[in-house]
């Protein structure tokens, strides 16, 4: 029994014991799990607050890079804003001194001008005079309005004015003349052609190596000798010329006053201005050469030949006084052409000369002149079919047979209501039967 019982009490012994360490081994695992815990915990806040502090530290680095670039922005815009002050300013003076440069420019060029035009207004005065005088003694009348005649003495002697004043080598005048005719001579019947012609040719006179002045004296002589060639006689090309005469003096104004002046030396009758001899011993070779004519060989060229240079002639400048461009101004357009038919018809003469004038005038303006004037054209068409031409067949006769029926096929067939051929240039120049 006392064994049982020691036995009961060792085996409660060895329980406690058991139960002791037990509990001695899980308060040490609590511990330890404890422990972990703890230093995972810690752990955690301190990677936190590493992170915490990185953020800290990257968005003061931000804010500081954005408050440097911000800073970096404004001296940046300062300093563009100042240079475009600058700039303005700089502009602005420039565009002050231009101003200024251009004022005195053209205040030099009117007081230049002025003087130009009084000189030649003296010039012109003289020559009238000195024209009356000489015709006076010689026993030929000058048949022309007043205001022709002064018109065509200022034009000449501009044009005289810069011909005295040519000092260059007669190669080089020759060579800047091959220059301008080239492109002249290439004028054809396309408004592409007439825009690129025009504007080489405004370069060229532009040109600094050769004065100004002396190329639109060349290109004046050389647009007018056109009437020369075999092309001349052509509308079509002298309605193409004339386009290209009009969009050049657009460009340099004053061109058109030397185109006029060479009509004016090349023939009388585009003033229009008649020489009327007082007597047949007036009718000499002086007299034939003051008209016009030519002499070769010491022999006066035909009528014929003279005629057919003549109509060339007025061919395109009534072919100039008619065009007419969009967004461009002709100095010298359909007013003028209505005076120029008004002071045809009131002073010269119904002969064979004039009538050649008048039927190349009335066949190149007359379409444009019906359009703008109307009832007021016809009212003059009606006077050359009631006036001029029972003159004309009295005085001549058979000679101008040809002349009367061109002219009353005109009238009577209306023709001024229709465009002539060559009027309406091409927008591109159509390709011919030979290239295809």
């Amino acid at each position: 029994m006392s064994s049982a019982m020691l036995q009961i009490q060792k085996y409660a012994e060895a329980r406690r014991e058991m139960d002791r360490k037990m509990d001695q081994q899980y308060q040490r695992k609590i511990a330890e799990v404890t422990d972990n815990h703890l230093s995972a915990v810690q752990r955690e806040h301190e990677q936190r607050s590493l992170v915490e502090e990185r953020r800290i530290r990257d968005d003061a680095a931000l804010e500081e890079a954005k408050l440097k670039e911000r800073a970096r922005q404004e001296k940046a815009k300062a300093e563009a804003e100042a240079r475009l002050k600058a700039a303005k300013r700089a502009e602005e003076e420039k565009v002050a001194q231009e101003a200024a440069r251009r004022v005195h420019e053209e205040a030099a060029e009117k007081e230049a001008t002025r003087v130009r035009e009084k000189a030649a207004a003296e010039v012109a005065e003289k020559a009238a005079r000195q024209q009356k005088v000489a015709s006076k003694e010689s026993g030929i009348r000058v048949l022309a309005a007043e205001n022709a005649l002064k018109a065509e003495a200022n034009r000449v002697a501009l044009y005289n004015e810069v011909a005295g004043k040519i000092h260059i080598q007669q190669k080089d005048f020759d060579r800047r003349g091959r220059q301008i005719f080239k492109f002249i001579n290439q004028i054809g019947g396309t408004l592409e052609n007439v825009r690129s012609k025009a504007y080489a040719l405004v370069n060229i006179i532009n040109d600094p190596t050769c004065p100004r002045s002396l190329s639109i004296f060349i290109f004046a002589k050389k647009v007018v000798s056109v009437c020369e060639t075999p092309r001349g006689s052509s509308d079509r090309t002298a309605f193409a010329c004339a386009r290209v005469i009009l969009l050049v003096e657009s460009q340099i104004p004053g061109v058109l006053d030397f185109v006029l002046a060479e009509f004016h030396k090349a023939c009388i009758y585009t003033v229009p201005k008649h020489f009327h001899p007082s007597d047949v011993a007036s009718q000499n070779n002086d007299y034939w050469k003051l008209v016009g004519y030519r002499e070769e060989d010491n022999k006066m060229e035909t009528a014929d030949v003279y005629l057919s240079r003549m109509q060339s002639y007025m061919k395109l400048y009534a072919a100039v006084v008619q065009t007419e461009i969009d967004g461009i101004k002709n100095p010298h357009g359909l007013k003028e052409g209505w005076a120029w038919l008004a002071r045809f018809l009131n002073v010269l003469p119904a002969n064979r000369s004039t009538a050649t004038a008048l039927y190349a005038f009335l066949k190149m303006a007359g379409f444009a002149m019906f359009r703008r004037y109307r009832s007021q054209f016809v009212k003059i068409l009606n006077t050359i079919g009631g006036v001029y031409l029972p003159k004309l067949k009295e005085r001549e006769g058979q000679k101008v047979g040809k002349l009367v029926y061109e002219l009353e096929q005109y009238l009577d067939g209306k023709t001024y209501t229709r465009e002539p051929e060559g009027w309406r240039l091409e927008e591109h120049q159509l390709l011919s039967e030979e290239v295809l």
